[in-house]
Formats: structure tokens, sequence, C-alpha cells
């Protein structure tokens, strides 16, 4: 019901998976309505600082970019912010000493994990959440993403994706971001690819940093990774992790419902601009209880 942020700092450090390049991340208690920042500490004064926000997305191409009016960019945001996101925090600032988030295991895991042993601390300010009042909906080709209207206080998500390869084939996935589902359904999902798009990626100067401790890589015959998959539906839970860190950039929690097919960084972004861009279909709530609505709970208790 109130804003939240870190009980205390924490950091980490490790590779990033297109760049190749290492970075620390120091993740830090921020003030009442400062939002989600992050802080790029290798470049000149006064021109690190890159707002977690859909208006700073710069790239989308197997990951998601925000930039700054310096020029200054950090990429691969999405697992950190969905963990941010799964958790309930408001405000935190983000350190970093490179241009990439840190690609850990693929996942969300270790960002959730270390912020929850961090812990949180309450703010003494109610918090906010945007709640969709009218569908908006955008598609680019066979994949469509929508935002909803819902009775719901939380952001329910439904997502399928479809793949000739049969290693994936067809999944789908619904559920309902409460407390403690992120962590229960979503944060240990790691990213994928082919083995036969390396080449071409690196290419391009993307999945430099890759690997099978960082990735799910599938091949010809299956999953190369000498694990295998740590759930059946983990490509579908992965989808479902990246659309929580790319709603995230909408400012604030979303009160509504996600429905894609095919989803992406690209369309997620569009989706959430569009919803922003379009005034009548959504509005600020304040997620604590009104004083007529606390005394009600009181009276109940």
């Amino acid at each position: 019901m109130m804003q939240q942020t870190l009980a205390r700092p924490v950091s980490c450090a490790g590779v990033g998976v297109h760049s190749g390049v290492r970075a620390r991340l120091h993740l830090q208690a921020a003030p009442v309505d400062s939002g989600i920042v992050f802080q790029r500490t290798d470049v000149a004064p006064g021109t690190g600082r890159i707002r977690a926000h859909a208006a700073c997305v710069s790239d989308t191409r197997l990951g998601t970019t925000l930039t700054n009016d310096h020029g200054v960019s950090v990429a691969v945001v999405e697992h950190l912010l969905a963990a941010i996101a799964g958790l309930g925090i408001d405000n935190l600032l983000v350190g970093i000493d490179g241009p990439e988030v840190p690609i850990m295991d693929g996942s969300s895991a270790v960002f959730y994990d270390m912020m929850m042993r961090a812990g949180l601390k309450t703010q003494g300010a109610p918090g906010r959440r945007i709640r969709v009042l009218e569908a908006v909906e955008v598609s680019d080709g066979s994949k469509r993403a929508a935002l909803l209207p819902s009775d719901d206080d939380s952001l329910t998500l439904r997502a399928r994706i479809e793949y000739t390869d049969q290693t994936i084939g067809v999944q789908q996935m619904a559920l309902r971001l409460v407390p403690g589902q992120f962590a229960r359904d979503l944060a240990f999902a790691r990213t994928f690819g082919f083995a036969r798009d390396v080449d071409m990626l690196r290419s391009m100067g993307l999945a430099r940093g890759g690997s099978l401790d960082n990735a799910i890589v599938i091949d010809d015959a299956g999953i190369m990774n000498p694990g295998g998959l740590r759930v059946e539906d983990e490509f579908i839970r992965h989808k479902l992790l990246d659309a929580v860190g790319d709603l995230a950039l909408a400012g604030a929690p979303i009160a509504g419902a996600y429905e894609a097919v095919q989803p992406g960084h690209s369309i997620n972004n569009q989706l959430v601009r569009t919803l922003l861009d379009t005034p009548s279909a959504w509005c600020w709530e304040s997620a604590a209880p009104t004083l007529s609505e606390a005394v009600q709970v009181k009276a109940a208790v």
C-alpha cells in the first residue's frame, strides 16, 4: 500500500550477454517518488543518470536498452526490472559501471534473491499504480500485445508462443502478479536462443558474452545445456518475465490485463508507449486505502 525501497545496499557483478563487458551493479535506497533510476558511474559526471521509463527506450534488439539525453545507455535492463517489479519496489538507485546489466544466469533469480536478502523498507508516502481504463492493442505481423481493463488491482498476464522448432513448440501461460507469484513462477526462467544464430549475432556485436552458463541454447538435437530445462515450459515463463520487466517501464505498477501472442521487447515497448500516449486509456490511482476503506478494514478485523 505504501511506497517501498531497499532496506540496505546490495551489489553483484557479472558479464553482459551481448557486450561481453564485465560490470558491477550497486543497488541502494532512493527517495519517495523518485522511481527506478540507473546511474552510470563510469561516464563523465552529470551525464550518467538514466530513467527507467518507456520514453527512454532506444533499442529492443534481443533486450531493452535505455538511453538519456546525453547519449549514455544501459542495456538488457529487463531481467533486473522484472525482479524489482516482482518485489514491489517503487524507488531504487541502480549504480552500474558499464554499458550493460550483467546477465548472471540468464534469469531474474540472482537479482530477486539478493534484494530479498537486503530486505524492503516502507516509505512515508502511498504507492501509485496505473489503472487501465480502455483496451489498447498493438501488432506487428504475427506479434500482438494488448492491455485491457480489469477489476483487479494487480497485473494479470497471459501469453502464447509458437515456434516451428519442436523443442519449444507451442506454449502458453497465464498468471496473476501478486506478492510471491513472481518468485514462484517466473524469476528462475532463463533467456534462450538458437545455436544456429550465434555467429550471425556476434557479427552484429551481440551475444559476445553468451554461454551455456547464462542462456538456454537449442540446436538440432534439442537442449545443449547439460542440466536441461528447469521446468518444461521455461520458454513461455521467460517471455512473461521479460514482459514484467518491459511493462515496469510504464513508471508504476499496472492494474490491468496483459495479453500477448509471440511477445517480445519491441512489441512490449510499443504497447506501453501506446498506453501512455492515450490519456483516456489510463489514470493514476492511489494504492493506499482511503480513510473510509481503512475504517472498514479496521472494523472488519
